[in-house]
């Protein structure tokens, strides 16, 4: 028996010792790193790192030290210089703010790369200039498919297009523009006949096909009835996909975002771009690619074959639909519309089966993202999540509700309560909240796009653009949810000013908050020792100007683990 214990000491001792030794070997490995110099420094500017850092001299960090695509240290000029060596790379701040990589937690690529090339009429103001630039897109473009668009009729009275505003001059030329919210389009009689919808058509289930008094569609077709014509539409080739991927990511670059969710809506196409993109080192940004929740078990394949990626492209995640929009009366409300009061709104899925989904995608490990806009979608998905949770157990889940835009007060609370990740869009709080109230009346607007509100819970609250919904651009976020100032300039002092919150606030929601909305808060998000070289230098200090003066903001430089991927090029005088 004693020899037996020694034996066993002999062994533990053995393993300490071999334990020990390896610690030892690491630190002296990373001493001997810490000698070595930095690849890059920026120094002379101010460097916001993360929430609580100091905003202003003589505290505020200045410079930053970078080496194999990592932050080796943050502080001032003095201290990182001390980094550098003859063969480090130098760029002066020139007193400029940089702050870590934005992350847009909630893009579609899917529709928003294809549309860079597509007729542009978000801010066509009559329904002259609509039909004006769909006649020259077409005879630029003769026959060839018109989709995306991006359209509001808010702009020009709330009318609904028709497709005898457009039919004479798109003869020979199929249309199929979307409202900008992506929940309803605009078909032209070529469309709808190449799609065989008709007066005879019956509506579909979570959707909506608007007709003339005689029953034949005006060619406005909501939410699920888009699928009527949207699934005749010739799918693009891989280098279509290619080079739409190309310029969604220049255009995202140009404006300091360093990683984005994407939430593709239909298929695996879009994954199948991102891994050939990656495979051809031509991924200049991080992408968390999330996939329909319809596809859940091909995506549990999928990660048990594969795992779930890298850090430069990753999934897990699965996207599903509660209702439609606001601006389409498709969001889902206990009250009917004031300004529609035949309709509360629909919904796009069906409750049973979507509930069954979000558990079963729960089940596998996946993490659940899913779109409620309406005061009773939200209300009705946090009692779901309450139910995975019950169901599958305790876990590290982050559940998400995208969107979250008209909840009530005590949904709010519950955000905070079951740590339900809030994944909102600031922008489109300046952009709706110009029509928002006539449509569900002063007293529910009270909580809607309720930022202050959900922080004041208690509630993870990240952001994101909805791009191509709204401008891919985080700075302009920001501006959004820090001014609420909507768009045509009728609230200077910000529309529902109770839910505004600070720059530091909105920065942190489009940097460490999506970071962890995404399971990536211990590379991402901040500008810290070990993490990723992932930042921004910005052409004027959001922190100290006027907030009314962040949108016209511009990124100077981005950077991606650690290597410029855009600079700006200066004005011309």
């Amino acid at each position: 028996m004693g020899s037996r214990r020694w034996r066993l000491a002999s062994r533990e001792s053995r393993r300490m010792n071999a334990t020990a030794i390896a610690v030892l070997t690491l630190w002296g490995a990373a001493c001997t790193r810490q000698r070595e110099p930095a690849d890059m420094v920026l120094v002379g500017g101010l460097v916001w790192a993360r929430a609580g850092t100091p905003l202003s001299a003589p505290n505020a960090p200045t410079a930053v030290a970078i080496r194999g695509g990592r932050i080796v240290a943050v502080g001032s000029d003095a201290e990182v210089e001390t980094l550098a060596g003859p063969a480090t790379e130098r760029i002066a701040l020139d007193g400029r703010r940089v702050v870590p990589g934005f992350i847009d937690n909630h893009v579609h690529f899917f529709l928003g790369g294809p549309g860079l090339a597509q007729v542009q009429l978000r801010d066509a103001r009559t329904p002259a200039e609509f039909v004006r630039r769909i006649a020259e897109f077409a005879v630029a473009h003769p026959g060839r498919w018109m989709t995306w668009g991006a359209w509001d009729h808010e702009n020009w009275g709330a009318e609904l297009p028709r497709r005898d505003w457009i039919d004479s001059v798109t003869r020979e030329t199929p249309v199929f523009v979307r409202r900008l919210d992506g929940h309803m389009g605009l078909a032209n009689s070529r469309a709808l006949a190449l799609a065989n919808v008709t007066a005879a058509t019956p509506e579909p289930s979570g959707g909506t096909i608007v007709r003339y008094p005689d029953g034949r569609p005006t060619g406005v077709l909501k939410d699920a009835a888009m699928q009527l014509v949207a699934r005749v539409i010739p799918p693009a080739t891989a280098t279509e996909w290619d080079e739409a991927l190309a310029a969604a990511m220049t255009h995202a670059v140009e404006r300091g975002v360093t990683m984005w969710t994407d939430l593709d809506n239909g298929s695996f196409t879009s994954l199948e771009t991102y891994r050939r993109a990656r495979g051809q080192g031509r991924l200049p940004i991080r992408v968390y690619a999330v996939l329909p929740l319809a596809a859940w078990d091909r995506l549990a394949e999928l990660i048990a074959e594969e795992g779930r990626g890298d850090d430069r492209l990753f999934w897990g995640g699965v996207k599903g639909f509660v209702d439609g929009s606001i601006g389409s009366t498709t969001a889902w409300f206990y009250e009917p519309y004031t300004d529609a009061p035949h309709t509360r709104g629909i919904l796009i899925s069906d409750t049973s089966v979507l509930r069954r989904q979000i558990i079963s995608a729960d089940s596998a490990g996946l993490q659940v993202l899913i779109h409620g806009i309406g005061d009773r979608a939200n209300d009705w998905l946090l009692g779901v999540y309450q139910q995975v949770r019950e169901r599958n157990g305790p876990r590290d889940r982050r559940l998400r509700i995208e969107h979250a835009q008209h909840p009530r007060p005590a949904a709010i609370t519950r955000y905070g309560t079951d740590s339900v990740i809030a994944s909102v869009q600031p922008y489109h709080a300046i952009d709706d909240g110009r029509w928002a109230e006539k449509r569900i009346g002063a007293e529910r607007i009270k909580t809607t796009y309720p930022f202050r509100s959900f922080l004041d819970a208690g509630a993870r609250l990240t952001f994101g653009s909805d791009w191509p919904v709204a401008p891919l651009d985080p700075l302009l976020g920001i501006y959004a949810a820090v001014t609420r100032r909507t768009i045509d300039g009728a609230n200077p002092n910000g529309w529902v000013p109770a839910q505004r919150i600070s720059v530091e606030e909105a920065v942190t929601a489009y940097t460490a908050s999506n970071a962890f909305a995404s399971h990536r808060e211990r590379a991402l998000g901040t500008l810290e020792p070990g993490k990723y070289a992932d930042l921004v230098v910005l052409s004027a200090d959001i922190f100290s100007i006027p907030p009314e003066r962040i949108e016209g903001v511009k990124a100077d430089l981005t950077m991606v683990e650690g290597k410029v991927v855009y600079r700006r090029t200066p004005a011309t005088p």
